[in-house]
């Protein structure tokens, strides 16, 4: 499950001072919501992306990715 900053907040930090497990979490939710997006969701979602590339520490595989919550 994702503890961290709400977006509200994290919409007025730069994408670089987001810690990975942020990048991650907003990463599946947006990817989630793509076909629903506007211009402006499309444009924070794609500075995601970008971060998530730029950043040669960010890998993947060993994320935490337990962010669903299990049934």
């Amino acid at each position: 499950m994702y503890n961290g900053r709400d977006f509200s907040e994290l919409s007025m930090t730069s994408k670089q001072q987001w810690s990975e497990q942020e990048l991650a979490h907003f990463h599946e939710c947006f990817q989630q919501i793509l076909p629903y997006l506007n211009e402006e969701g499309g444009v924070i979602y794609r500075e995601i992306l970008e971060e998530i590339k730029a950043r040669p520490s960010f890998q993947p595989n060993e994320t935490d990715w337990n962010l669903r919550t299990e049934f």
